[in-house]
Formats: structure tokens, sequence, C-alpha cells
């Protein structure tokens, strides 16, 4: 990240004592900055009010218990040790300050990695080595934005995807004028959620001889399949039985050039990462 010019700092409403302790016991080396009071915190809009809530006259509704489990602790009950602390989240400023771009979770358990960050915002990010694959259509490199994941970490399944000259692909709106659209289907398995695809910009495609409009892709394309292992009690046992994670799927697509339509193709893919326990505490006790 900082070939990138990128540096990295943590805000949390710890102590710089608490602070402190706990970069020296997990070896931390990048900025960490006290919010005593939470007042950077809430000018950023992410004060965790359910923390307070759930100590308050509703504490017993069953929305703010079940909030409290999602947004603050699953097990721990209610309490001020945790009146002031934020949504996770991850905020990417330019050098004066401006927020370019942000990433928040469902639930306090998930995070992004930082490779997976990089590869969103289209800085590159992953070092793992990747699969190459050919076709009379495209050139395909696929890999996973990590090597080493664990429950409760968000991280993708990237393709880097190259049309040959004269090819393209079908893109989201052409199945509209009933062309098959590229699409990357991840086998079910459990304890993991595969999070919906987002696909890149596509352009407009004329086809003279029916005067047709159609989105497509003919210059490279990245797809990123994110993938969640799940935090709960019983995926984390699971995980615990797993040394590795070996996730399954197929690309699916159909080329075209500027003359005639090739067969739907189906290719088959896999990942293996490495599964790790979470390592996770409070850091105030």
């Amino acid at each position: 990240m900082r070939e990138q010019g990128i540096e990295v700092a943590t805000i949390s409403y710890d102590s710089p004592e608490v602070l402190a302790d706990f970069a020296q016991e997990q070896g931390i080396t990048y900025k960490m900055l006290s919010d005593v009071g939470s007042e950077t915190i809430t000018d950023y809009g992410i004060l965790n009010t359910v923390a307070e809530e759930a100590l308050g006259p509703n504490a017993n509704d069953p929305d703010v218990v079940a909030d409290f489990e999602l947004l603050v602790a699953s097990g721990p009950s209610p309490s001020e040790l945790f009146v002031g602390i934020a949504y996770p989240g991850t905020f990417m400023l330019d050098r004066d300050g401006v927020v370019e771009s942000r990433f928040f979770e469902d639930s306090y358990q998930e995070r992004n990695t930082t490779a997976n960050l990089m590869l969103k915002l289209g800085t590159g990010g992953s070092t793992v080595e990747g699969t190459e694959i050919s076709t009379d259509h495209v050139g395909i490199l696929t890999y996973p934005s990590d090597a080493v994941v664990a429950p409760g970490v968000r991280f993708s399944l990237a393709l880097d995807i190259v049309p040959l000259p004269s090819m393209h692909l079908y893109a989201p709106g052409a199945e509209l004028q009933n062309y098959r659209v590229i699409d990357l289907r991840i086998d079910p398995q459990p304890f993991v959620r595969v999070v919906p695809l987002e696909y890149p910009e596509s352009e407009i495609y004329y086809f003279e001889p029916l005067d047709e409009r159609v989105p497509v892709y003919r210059r490279p394309l990245t797809l990123l399949q994110e993938v969640l292992p799940l935090s709960t009690p019983e995926a984390q046992a699971a995980f615990a039985e797993m040394d590795e994670l070996t996730l399954t799927g197929a690309l699916d697509y159909q080329a075209c050039d500027d003359e005639l339509c090739y067969n739907p193709v189906s290719l088959p893919l896999s990942w293996t990462v490495e599964m790790r326990p979470v390592n996770r505490r409070q850091s105030r006790e």
C-alpha cells in the first residue's frame, strides 16, 4: 500500500494506553488514533447507537436484542463498555481529507481484507499466483484476492478476462434481447455466503445487419466475486476442522464476433485458500 502512496490508520474510542497495549500484543506498527469521547466517530456518522439503545428502556425488545447481536457483540451482555463504538468500516481519503470511497459490512464480525479493497478500487492488491486459462474466444487469469482467510473475512475470487480481437461477450441487459450474459456461478456449500456479483461498466455494440444495439464487453474486464465464510459459532466450529477452503464453480459465456456467434461455453473453475481461525478480542477488558 505504501508503494502506492497509501498510509493506514485506525480510529477507535479507546484510550492511548489501551491502544498501546493492544498494538504491542498484536505486533501492530501502523498508526492507531485515540478518539476518546467518539467525536470523530460521530462526525463521520458511524456512531453505533445500538450499543446505547440496548441499555435503555427498550433493551428487551426482540429487535433491539437482535440488532445488538448483529451490530455490537454476540455473547456478552450489553454494558457501558460498548457505548461509543463505531460501526466498523473503511474510509479511503485523499491528501486533503476528502472521502473518496467507503466500505461497510452487514455485521460487526465481517471484515474486508486489504487486498480485496485494493482490487475493488482497481489498484491491484493481490499477490496470489493465478491460473491462466485460454479458449478460442478469451484469455483468463483467475486468482483469489487472498491466500489466507478466516471466518468473517470477505475476500474475492477474481477473473481477469481478455476477449480475443474482434470478439465480444454479452453484458447485463443483453438478456432483454435474448443474448446469454456472461455469468460466474459458485457452487453452494455450508457456511459460505456468496455476495451478488457486481458487473463492470459495459459498452454498446451496434450490429448493423439487424440494426441492433446491445451491451457487451469487448475490452479486458475483471469480475470480482466476493465470498464470505460465515462467523457463526457453527461455522467457526466447522472451519476449525479445515486447513483449506476450496470453492468451485463455472464461468458461463457466449462469444460472438462481427459475423457469427459461437456455441455457449461453461468453464469449470476452482480456488483453494488457507483457512485460519478467528483471532479477535475486545481491545477493552
